[in-house]
């Protein structure tokens, strides 16, 4: 094959990966949902290690604020992470359970419009090696595209959820989230995480490791919270200095040991309701009586939590033992409520993302002038593009935006091959509000907005159009100052380019000229036709 055919398989194989993105794949949907009867309705659905939820949340508007109301909700214990083998491979019958329950959740949002759903993923998608495979076909089900998160993006909206789902306190809160692959750790005031980690350890991962036909007896509960233990010590010298006021277990876990505890009467004297340190000794006291979690006779115990029981138990122990807790309040109000309130927040203009970037420009000391400069030449560049999707062209010029207040980040390193550090931390660094995708595809621009293009044609992220924009923006922003550029007209014909420019203006620039034969031929290199014509004034 060819160099064209070569880039033509990777620019179909990239097209292909930006369905994944959020909009592009809200363009290509095999069935693409109708606009939303009640705009008040938004829905959120969490693709957890252990069960996969769907919540629906009806929006009120109030002279303090806007509230979220749950109206609806679905649940199904599909085990996601009792799939994954030792070499990080889900196997097929975890992922058609995954499938099946996504293809319900989707006959109950098909009347949802794209902007009111949100759809995440927690830890066994962000370790799968074959998560890609998985989510093509899981999108497909639920008729939207599903954002894999990082461990401290899921933290920061476990804490948005369960901060708005509690009375409000003047003090900090710590919330601990354990889900079936990890645990989430979270020190907040208000509406506000302090501190955030994401630990590798939750209740099917570790009911698997430890407890694998359902046995249980003292040494291995010991050896399962003592594996536990090792784990928050690495953070627990930093939460205890931090200190809280009160202490909440969200979601699953949590609330099922609460249950347990409370209507078995496990609890210390006085306490009716969360967990106390007494309730979870009692709790396991009968857990090793009973010999096997199978054979376990307690009131409120349901079934699809008797093969995570142990692991989650010999977890939450070790929470209160390394972190000095007596007492736990829980709250169902988790990842899916704080999803709705960011998913509100995105439509009311107050995207998170926003935020991210505006904190990466301060913490990097960028060039806000030359950023700006960039990022309005670029849009217009994009706006001379056909896109009928009207979504997906506010989505790509928010990206551009973004792209270009941060194409310099990576200085702060070295200037040589900035652009490379600037998209490492693009990639890498904790961007709260965005998805993994959303940052896979930041880096891409980043690293591809200078340079050779080779590097960029087997990119799986990398979006040509917008690449485009990007670069000439760059390329005529070279003297970082306010001067009087021309008209220019940009055309995209295909998968190729043309740059329109007066003649007059052209003689006047003869270092933009040369610059911009350069760029033609980097094109030229992967395949991809960019002319320059030039024209009367």
């Amino acid at each position: 094959m060819g160099k064209s055919g070569t880039l033509k398989m990777a620019y179909l194989d990239s097209a292909a990966a930006a369905q994944r993105d959020r909009m592009a794949t809200l363009a290509r949907m095999e069935f693409a949902p109708s606009m939303v009867t009640n705009p008040q309705l938004i829905a959120a659905v969490d693709l957890g290690s252990n069960s996969f939820r769907l919540i629906v949340g009806r929006v009120e508007e109030t002279d303090a604020g806007s509230q979220i109301y749950p109206v609806d909700a679905l649940r199904e214990a599909v085990r996601l992470a009792a799939g994954l083998s030792k070499e990080k491979m889900l196997d097929r019958a975890s992922q058609v359970r995954g499938w099946d329950a996504l293809k319900r959740f989707g006959e109950r949002l098909r009347d949802f419009h794209p902007d009111h759903v949100r759809a995440v993923a927690t830890n066994t998608l962000r370790v799968a090696k074959n998560s890609r495979e998985f989510l093509v076909e899981a999108e497909k089900a639920l008729g939207f595209p599903i954002e894999v998160i990082a461990g401290r993006e899921e933290a920061r909206l476990i804490y948005a959820g369960a901060a708005h789902s509690v009375p409000a306190s003047a003090g900090k809160r710590f919330v601990v989230d354990i889900g079936g692959g990890s645990t989430e750790f979270i020190i907040g005031a208000h509406y506000t995480p302090i501190r955030m980690e994401s630990l590798y350890i939750g209740c099917v991962s570790h009911s698997r490791q430890f407890f694998p036909a359902g046995n249980v007896d003292e040494y291995t509960m010991r050896q399962a919270e003592l594996a536990a233990t090792r784990e928050i010590q690495i953070i627990s010298a930093d939460y205890r200095k931090t200190g809280w006021d009160q202490a909440i277990g969200s979601s699953g876990t949590a609330r099922a040991l609460a249950e347990l505890v409370e209507a078995n009467g496990f609890n210390d004297p006085g306490i009716t309701h969360g967990i106390s340190r007494g309730g979870l000794e009692r709790l396991k006291r009968a857990l090793i009586k009973a010999e096997n979690v199978n054979r376990l006779k307690l009131v409120a115990l349901k079934p699809d939590r008797i093969p995570v029981l142990a692991g989650g138990l010999s977890i939450m122990i070790a929470v209160f033992d390394e972190l000095g807790i007596d007492y736990v309040d829980t709250t169902d109000g988790a990842l899916r409520l704080g999803v709705l309130y960011d998913l509100l927040g995105r439509s009311q203009h107050e995207d998170m993302r926003t935020v991210t970037v505006e904190g990466f420009m301060r913490r990097y000391g960028v060039d806000r002038a030359q950023a700006a400069r960039i990022g309005e030449l670029a849009v217009s560049f994009y706006d001379q593009f056909e896109e009928p999707d009207e979504e997906r062209r506010e989505e790509n010029r928010m990206f551009l935006g973004w792209a270009a207040s941060l194409h310099e980040i990576g200085l702060s390193i070295s200037h040589s091959a900035y652009h490379k550090h600037s998209a490492y931390i693009a990639s890498n660094a904790d961007m709260p509000g965005f998805s993994r995708t959303d940052q896979a595809r930041l880096a891409a621009l980043v690293l591809g907005h200078v340079g050779k293009l080779g590097k960029l044609s087997q990119t799986r992220d990398v979006e040509w159009p917008l690449l485009f924009c990007l670069r000439l923006a760059g390329l005529l922003s070279r003297r970082r100052a306010d001067v009087g550029l021309p008209q220019i007209k940009v055309i995209q014909e295909g998968n190729g380019y043309e740059v329109l420019l007066p003649n007059t203006w052209v003689q006047n620039n003869p270092l933009t000229d040369y610059n911009l034969v350069q760029e033609a031929a980097e094109w030229g290199k992967v395949g991809i036709p960019y002319r320059v014509v030039y024209s009367e004034d």
